[in-house]
């Protein structure tokens, strides 16, 4: 038996949970927010953080002999964020964080340059999304050339974390999820494409050496072990236990939808962001700009809140009465439909109670997700469970719609840090492999997530299947071949 602990620094504060290598219990847990800067008189809000404000909110968590008999130490950090070094690797600017849509104009130019959305797909499996490090080199090289021009090494956040924890050693490492998220690495080659940081910063700079799934990023002075680190988002995949067969809906005001696949997966069109996973599969991962915002919006519009549209909707039937949601309020991704706004279709007189369109609500909502979902389906992603995320997956109304409409068992995990213990699990296993007692293509078996699971009604299925349909060819006749 060992003891090990996972690490998770998100946009807003650093979690730890220190976990038994064998049967991935939690032993103790740390928090601690980050600390808020004193000074934003330039606006940048949460976009930009000196990252030392992680390092002192991890010494904070930490505290309280909180690591104590701990052998080794895996990190998990906030996904899409760009630290630019210079050749002594200290900060040439502030860390680039958050969902930081200043580089969307950058983004754009990114993909004409580099022969369109195709041409992307081709080399590293995405479209180039405000988000991501690629993107953020390209604003930088436009707003700040001074400071783009010194730049020479790229790490992003639990990179750099892990680099700190080892003491800053000369060799600077990432994992296979890390890399996959930057817009310059393919995880169906597994390997960079440094002449799309060129495209970006307008030079090449130092990239971090990609470890594999159960390789360690070295040890500290102290003799602790620490693990290749992964991004939040594979973290979690691990954390939560997701196999072959298994997809993750997110529900936040956008949506995601990734599943664990053998090989990585592209779409001509970019729908698809061919992600590594942090277990050694792949993660393709298809997003929407709409989910819960549509839930709210509906909620203000009847003067209520979510749990409020849950009990309203519940007196409705499946179908709405022939309302249907598109909920397309902010354009949406998936289908590209960037410009676009929502539809309501299917007014009568009869259907005109504010019960139908909640019901219409969470329709809409989850069948634009599982629009997302399918475009894994059709290329090949077999999927026997989905598991939802987020608060709302709580609420009656989504329960009751989503094992018909996804045609799947739902899983609904208990609120727990799962990319804590994604964290824990990867140092477990690079623990094991390192002392003889774990092969390094096996992560350590870990009790599955405490979860409330919900079968597919086989009776009610019919009238969801329904349901689909009409939202399906709702959208075909408002967007024809969107999908196309």
């Amino acid at each position: 038996m060992g003891i090990v602990a996972g690490l998770d620094s998100s946009s807003a504060f650093t979690r730890i949970v220190v976990c038994d290598t064998d049967t991935g219990a939690v032993i103790r847990q740390g928090y601690a927010p980050h600390p808020q800067p004193a000074d934003d008189s330039q606006g940048t809000g949460p976009y930009e953080i000196d990252p030392q404000a992680w390092l002192l909110s991890l010494g904070e968590a930490a505290g309280g002999g909180l690591l104590e008999g701990v052998q080794a130490i895996g990190v998990s950090a906030q996904g899409h964020g760009l630290l630019p070094l210079d050749a002594q690797g200290a900060l040439v600017r502030p860390a680039l964080v958050g969902n930081d849509k200043r580089a969307q104009v950058a983004a754009a130019d990114l993909v004409e340059r580099f022969g369109g959305r195709a041409g992307w797909v081709e080399a590293v499996g995405s479209v180039p999304q405000y988000a991501q490090p690629v993107a953020k080199l390209a604003w930088l090289a436009r707003n700040e050339p001074d400071a783009a021009r010194r730049v020479a090494a790229l790490m992003q956040p639990h990179d750099w974390l892990v680099w700190q924890l080892l003491g800053r050693p000369a060799r600077r490492t990432t994992d296979r999820g890390g890399a996959s998220g930057t817009g310059y690495w393919s995880a169906a080659t597994g390997s960079y494409r440094p002449d799309l940081v060129e495209l970006a910063l307008g030079h090449r700079a130092m990239l971090p050496e990609v470890l594999g799934p159960a390789d360690a990023a070295g040890t500290t002075p102290e003799g602790l072990l620490i693990s290749a680190g992964t991004g939040e988002t594979m973290a979690a995949a691990l954390g939560l236990g997701l196999g072959p067969g298994d997809a993750a809906v997110s529900l936040g005001a956008s949506g995601s939808v990734m599943a664990v696949h053998h090989e990585a997966l592209s779409e001509p069109g970019g729908l698809i962001t061919s992600l590594a996973d942090a277990a050694g599969m792949h993660l393709p991962v298809v997003n929407t700009s709409n989910a819960v915002r549509a839930l709210r919006g509906t909620a203000d519009l009847l003067g209520t809140d979510l749990e409020g549209l849950s009990e309203l909707a519940l007196k409705s039937t499946p179908g709405a009465h022939g309302l249907v949601l598109l909920p397309y309020l902010e354009g949406e991704r998936t289908p590209n439909l960037p410009h676009t706004a929502g539809t309501l279709s299917g007014l009568r007189r009869d259907s005109m109670k504010p019960e139908h369109l909640a019901q219409a609500a969470f329709e809409g909502m989850l069948c634009g997700l599982v629009d997302a979902l399918d475009v894994l389906r059709t290329r090949g992603v077999e999927i026997r469970r989905v598991f939802l995320l987020g608060a709302v997956a709580e609420l009656p109304a989504v329960q009751a719609a989503a094992p018909g409409l996804f045609g799947t068992q739902i899983v609904v995990p208990q609120p727990a840090d799962y990319a804590a213990l994604g964290a824990a699990r990867q140092a477990a296993w690079a623990l094991g492999v390192a002392q003889g007692t774990l092969a390094p293509h096996t992560p350590p078996v870990w009790p599955a997530a405490a979860a409330q699971v919900i079968e597919v009604d086989e009776e009610l299925l019919p009238a969801w299947q329904a349901v689909r349909q009409q939202y399906a060819a709702t959208r075909e006749s408002v967007h024809p071949g969107a999908f196309a």
